[in-house]
C-alpha cells in the first residue's frame, strides 16, 4: 500500500488511533495495585486466561525474550502469585500456575481496571461501549495469536487450546503490555 493508494487513508488513521491508545494503557496500568507492576499483571493475566503452562509458552504469548519472562515470573513467584510444579510429562520442566493469592490479585486488578473504564466512559451510551468492545475483539481476532506467527510472519491457523474455567474467566483483566 502506498501513500497514493486511496485505500491507505482509513488504515493510516486507524494506525494513528491505535497508537494513541497508549494513554489508555498507561492509565489502566496506574490503576494496578502498587505491588503489581504492569509486566506482572501481563503474566498473571495470561496464566488466568490460558491456565497452567510452561515458561516457553508464556514467553511465546508475551512475545518477549525468555530471560525477561524468567525475571517477571521470579518476581511473581517471590510474592506468592505464581506456583511452579514439575511437568508430569517431563520432570525437568516446570509448569506455572496462579496461586490463590495470584488469582485474588488478578481479580483486584480487574476490578480496578473496570472502575477506571467505567469512570472514563461514564458519558458514553451503553451501546457505544458494547460496539467498541465488539470491534476491538474483532480487531484482535483478525490479528490472531500474535505470539504464534509462522516463519514468514503469517499467522498460524491452529487455534490455541482454551484452558479457562469459570473461576478463571471472572479474573480476566485487560492485557497490559510489559
Amino acid at each position: 500500500m502506498t501513500a497514493s493508494d486511496p485505500y491507505a487513508a482509513p488504515y493510516e488513521e486507524l494506525a494513528r488511533q491505535i497508537g494513541l491508545t497508549g494513554a489508555v494503557r498507561r492509565e489502566l496500568a496506574r490503576s494496578l495495585p502498587d505491588e503489581c507492576p504492569p509486566a506482572s499483571a501481563a503474566v498473571l493475566t495470561l496464566l488466568g486466561r490460558h491456565g497452567e503452562m510452561r515458561m516457553s509458552r508464556l514467553t511465546d504469548l508475551l512475545g518477549i525474550d525468555m530471560s525477561v519472562t524468567s525475571r517477571q515470573v521470579a518476581y511473581a513467584v517471590d510474592r506468592g502469585w505464581i506456583d511452579r510444579r514439575p511437568d508430569p510429562l517431563d520432570g525437568r520442566v516446570r509448569l506455572l500456575r496462579l496461586t490463590e493469592d495470584g488469582l485474588l490479585l488478578l481479580r483486584e486488578a480487574h476490578r480496578r481496571a473496570t472502575g477506571v473504564l467505567a469512570e472514563a466512559l461514564a458519558d458514553w451510551p451503553e451501546e457505544d461501549v458494547g460496539r467498541l468492545t465488539e470491534l476491538l475483539a474483532r480487531l484482535h481476532e483478525s490479528f490472531g495469536d500474535c505470539g504464534r506467527r509462522g516463519a514468514r510472519g503469517t499467522h498460524r491457523t491452529t487455534p490455541l487450546p482454551d484452558a479457562r474455567s469459570d473461576a478463571r474467566s471472572e479474573s480476566r483483566v485487560p492485557e497490559p503490555r510489559p
